[in-house]
C-alpha cells in the first residue's frame, strides 16, 4: 500500500515537473497545477492563494472554486483557515471547516458545499509565500499520508515560484524571481551612503531540480552528502578548541543534530514520495523552523540556527552551490546577511563599502564594528537575503535606513545626487583639518575621535582628531573563539600607541555583557541584560581578566602617558575597587623590575543618572570623566535602544536630559575634572555646538564627523546660543531643537 502510494504521489510530481517544462504563461502552470492536484487526490477542489504582500493572501487559482474569484478573492494574515494556515506555518485539516474556530465564508467562491478542508503551507526555508488547500464534499478528516503528499507537493510549488515559474499572471503579489527594482525600509545601524553591488554572507542556494526521477539514486546522492557533512563537522569541533562547559556542550549538540538518524531517515521518506534530495533537505528545513519558532523554551528556539546551518552546509555540498565556489567579490561590495558575527565581518574589513542585515540591532556586535569600519549599516531590512543575489546593484542609505535593490534609473541618480553632495561637503571639510574648532566667542573645543581598531588610526591625521577619545578594547575579545594572552593585547595596545604618534588615547576597558557577548562566553539568561551583569560589573567579578588587561595596557604605555578609563560606572565604591586594581597591578610591575608608564591617568565613564549624583569625593578621585550619552539618555529616559518602538521617542534636546547635562558640567567644573561628551550624538553637528555652548570642552565621535561639527562651531558664537538656550528653558519650553535650529539657521 505504501509502495503505492510513493508511485502516485511520484507521479503527481512528475506531472508538475512537466507543467514547469511546458511553455506558457504563469496563469496557466498554476491552473494546470490545481487541476492535476485535485485530480491526483480524489478532491473536488484545489486552491492556490499567494501572498500579495506581506499581510494579505489573493486568490491565484482554483479548479472547483467560482472561476470569477480567482484574483478577486483576498484575506489578511490570520483570516480564516487560509490565513490561519499561513501565520503559523503549519496546515489545518478538518472534516467540518464551518465549526472551526476563525471560519471565514467568502460567498464569492461558492466553497460552502465544500465540508473538508486541508491546507499546508507553501514556504521555502523560513520564506512563506503562499498556502495550499483542497477540499471536498464528504466529511472526511484526510490521513497522515495524504497531509504529508500535499506538504511535499507544496514544497514543489514553493520551488517553482523561486524559480519564476508563476510570472506573468495577472497578480503582481507573485515572487519577482530576483528581476526587478525592490526597495527595504530598515533601521539605521550606522550612518552613511554607499552604491555597490550585492555579495552575499551566505549565498542562496538554488534548487533547480525539486522533482527526483530515481528516489534510489536521490537518497545514495542525499547519503553520500550527509557523510561529507559529518566528516566536515567532525573535523571543524577537533579542530575548535572549547574545553569544557556551555561552549563545549553547544558544539556536542551540534555534532548530535549532523549525526541524527531521524534527520536523515525523514529526509529519505520525503525522497521515496518524489522529492530531489535538495528538496528533500528544504522540506525538512522549512517544517523544522517552523516547529521551533513557535516552542515555548528558548533553548530550543536558538538550536534553529543550528539546524540552520547544518541544513545550508548540507544543500551547498549537494548542489555545489555557495562558498567555495570561485564567484569573486565583486567591485564596491555591499554585504548581504541574515546576521553576522563580529569576526566574520572583521575578515572582510575595509573592502565593504557597507552592510544589510534582517536582523541585528544598534548595539549590535555588527553595529560596534560597522562603526569602527566607518561604513553605513541598515539592520532589520525583512527579507532581503530572500530577494538578493550576487551582483546586484544595490544603493544603502543608512541616514535614512533605506535600501534600493535593482533600483530604477531615476532612483539611482537622484542617490548619486545624494552621494555628490555629501562628497562635496566633505572636500569643503577637509580644508578645516588643521585650524582649531574656535567658535566666534573665542572658545575652542577640542574634538577627539572613537576607535576600537588599528585600522582606525589613520583617521587621526587624516580627519584632523585630536586625539582617541574612546578606544573601545572589546572588539580584539569580540573578534576571537578564546580570550587574548596578555603579551597579544600588549603588543596590539603599543602599536595603537605607537601610531597615534604622541597623540592621546582614552583605553576604555573591556566592555562586554548586555548585547556585547563574547563567542566563548557563557550567555547569561538576563530580563533585561541593559541594566544587568556587564562592563565593570563584569571586570569587578571576574578579576583575571581585567588584571590581564591593566597589565597589559601598563607594559604597552612604558614611558608614555596611560590614560585608563572604567566603563558603566553606577557607584563610587565601583571606581574605588577598579582604581585600586590598577595602581596594584603598576606596583606588581614595579617590584618586578619592569618599566612603567611616565604618567597615569584614571577616568570614568558616567553612563547612568545614579553617577551624576555621586558624593563630592568621587569626581574629585577622577582625573578625567566621560560622559557615555548613548548609555546616560537610554537609562534616563527609561527607553530602551534597541527597542526601535521606543528608543526614536525620546531627544538629546530635550529640556530635561540638558538639564541633567549641565548639573554634570557644574559637579565637574566644582571638582576641576575635565569633562568629555562621547557619543553618536557628540558627531551630530546641531547637538554637539549644543553641549558645546553649555560648557563640553571635549567632544569624541566618530571620524567623519568631525568635519561637520568642526565646521558648524566656528560658524557661531557659543555665548550668543547659550542665552538663547537660557530663555527658551525659562519660558518653559519642553524641547529646545526647533529654537536651537532656528536660531542655527538665522546665523
Amino acid at each position: 500500500m505504501a509502495e503505492r502510494k510513493d508511485s502516485d504521489s511520484r507521479k503527481l510530481l512528475g506531472r508538475l515537473r512537466e507543467t514547469l517544462a511546458a511553455p506558457g504563461g504563469g496563469q496557466d502552470r498554476l491552473d494546470q497545477i490545481t487541476h492535476h492536484i485535485a485530480d491526483s487526490m480524489g478532491t473536488q477542489v484545489c486552491s492556490i492563494y499567494l501572498f500579495r504582500d506581506p499581510e494579505t493572501l489573493e486568490l491565484c487559482a482554483t479548479e472547483g472554486l467560482k472561476p470569477e474569484a480567482v484574483h478577486q478573492t483576498r484575506l489578511r494574515l490570520g483570516e480564516g483557515l487560509v490565513g490561519r494556515v499561513a501565520r503559523s506555518g503549519r496546515h489545518v485539516n478538518t472534516a467540518n471547516a464551518p465549526a472551526e474556530p476563525g471560519f471565514r465564508y467568502m460567498a464569492e467562491t461558492g466553497e460552502e458545499v465544500y465540508s473538508s478542508f486541508l491546507g499546508v503551507p507553501i514556504q521555502r526555508v523560513g520564506e512563506k509565500l503562499g498556502v495550499l488547500v483542497v477540499q471536498s464534499r464528504d466529511a472526511r478528516q484526510f490521513s497522515e499520508d495524504e497531509v504529508y503528499g500535499l506538504e511535499v507537493v507544496a514544497m514543489v510549488l514553493a520551488e517553482m515560484a523561486e524559480l519564476g515559474a508563476f510570472l506573468g499572471t495577472q497578480s503582481d503579489s507573485l515572487p519577482s524571481a530576483h528581476r526587478f527594482p525592490t526597495a527595504y525600509r530598515g533601521a539605521t545601524g550606522q550612518e552613511g551612503v554607499a552604491e555597490g553591488r550585492v555579495w552575499l554572507h551566505e549565498p542562496r542556494v538554488v534548487v533547480t531540480n525539486p522533482v527526483g526521477e530515481d528516489p534510489l539514486k536521490e537518497k545514495a546522492r542525499l547519503n553520500e552528502a550527509v557523510a561529507m557533512l559529518r566528516t566536515t563537522v567532525d573535523s571543524l569541533l577537533a579542530a575548535t578548541d572549547m574545553g569544557r562547559g556551555d561552549g563545549a556542550e553547544v558544539m556536542e549538540t551540534y555534532r548530535m543534530f549532523a549525526h541524527s538518524r531521524s534527520w536523515l531517515r525523514r529526509m529519505e521518506e520525503t525522497i521515496d514520495l518524489g522529492l530531489s534530495a535538495e528538496a528533500a533537505v528544504e522540506k525538512e528545513q522549512s517544517q523544522a523552523r517552523a516547529r521551533l519558532e513557535s516552542a515555548a523554551d528558548p533553548y530550543l528556539r536558538d538550536r534553529l540556527h543550528d539546524l540552520d546551518d547544518l541544513s545550508n552546509r548540507l544543500l551547498r555540498i549537494l548542489t555545489g552551490q555557495g562558498r567555495d565556489t570561485g564567484a569573486e567579490m565583486p567591485e564596491n561590495p555591499i554585504l548581504i546577511a541574515r546576521n553576522i558575527g563580529p569576526a566574520e565581518l572583521l575578515d572582510y574589513g575595509r573592502k565593504l563599502k557597507g552592510v544589510v542585515l534582517e536582523e541585528g540591532s544598534v548595539g549590535s556586535h555588527a553595529a560596534i564594528v560597522a562603526r569602527a569600519l566607518a561604513i553605513p549599516l541598515v539592520i532589520h531590512a525583512e527579507r532581503i537575503t530572500s530577494e538578493a543575489l550576487n551582483g546586484d546593484t544595490i544603493l544603502v542609505d543608512g541616514d535614512m535606513g533605506i535600501v534600493h535593490l535593482r533600483p530604477e534609473e531615476s532612483v539611482a541618480n537622484a542617490f548619486r545626487d545624494k552621494m555628490a553632495m555629501q562628497a562635496e561637503a566633505q572636500s569643503r571639510y577637509a580644508g578645516l583639518r588643521d585650524l582649531p574648532a574656535t567658535a566666534k566667542c573665542g572658545t575652542t573645543v577640542a574634538l577627539y575621535m572613537n576607535a576600537g581598531l588599528m585600522a582606525d588610526l589613520p583617521s587621526l591625521e587624516s580627519s584632523g582628531a585630536e586625539g582617541v577619545g574612546l578606544f573601545r578594547t572589546e572588539l580584539q575579545f569580540l573578534a576571537r573563539t578564546r580570550v587574548p594572552r596578555r603579551g597579544e593585547l600588549a603588543s596590539l595596545y603599543s602599536r595603537v600607541l605607537e601610531n597615534a604618534h604622541g597623540k592621546p588615547v582614552m583605553f576604555r576597558t573591556l566592555d562586554i555583557g548586555s548585547d556585547k557577548v563574547l563567542p566563548y562566553m557563557k550567555p547569561q539568561d538576563e530580563p533585561n541584560p541593559a541594566m544587568g551583569w556587564r562592563a565593570i560589573r563584569v571586570g569587578l567579578d571576574k578579576r583575571g581578566v581585567l588584571r590581564m588587561q591593566l597589565q597589559a595596557l601598563i607594559r604597552a604605555s612604558v614611558g608614555q602617558p596611560l590614560y585608563v578609563m572604567f566603563p558603566f560606572v553606577t557607584e563610587m565604591q565601583e571606581f574605588e575597587e577598579a582604581h585600586r586594581l590598577l595602581m596594584e597591578q603598576i606596583a606588581r610591575e614595579q617590584r618586578l623590575g619592569h618599566a612603567t608608564p611616565s604618567d597615569v591617568r584614571v577616568g570614568a565613564m558616567l553612563e547612568t543618572p545614579s553617577l551624576a549624583f555621586a558624593p563630592k569625593k568621587f569626581f574629585e578621585m577622577c582625573d578625567f570623566i566621560s560622559v557615555g550619552g548613548n548609555d546616560l539618555k537610554q537609562f534616563f529616559f527609561a527607553a530602551d535602544r534597541e527597542n526601535e518602538r521606543v528608543r526614536r521617542r525620546y531627544d538629546t534636546l530635550a529640556t530635561s536630559f540638558i538639564n541633567l547635562l549641565e548639573q554634570i558640567l557644574q559637579r565637574c567644573d566644582d571638582a576641576r575634572v575635565p569633562v568629555s561628551f562621547c557619543g553618536e550624538d557628540a558627531g551630530r553637528p546641531i547637538e554637539a555646538v549644543t553641549f558645546a555652548a553649555l560648557g563640553f570642552r571635549r567632544l569624541s565621535m566618530r571620524p567623519a564627523s568631525i568635519g561637520p561639527v568642526k565646521h558648524l562651531i566656528r560658524r557661531v558664537d557659543l555665548s550668543e546660543l547659550k542665552r538663547v538656550i537660557d530663555a527658551a528653558r525659562d519660558a518653559g519650553e519642553v524641547n529646545l531643537r526647533r529654537t536651537i535650529t532656528d536660531w542655527l539657521a538665522r546665523q
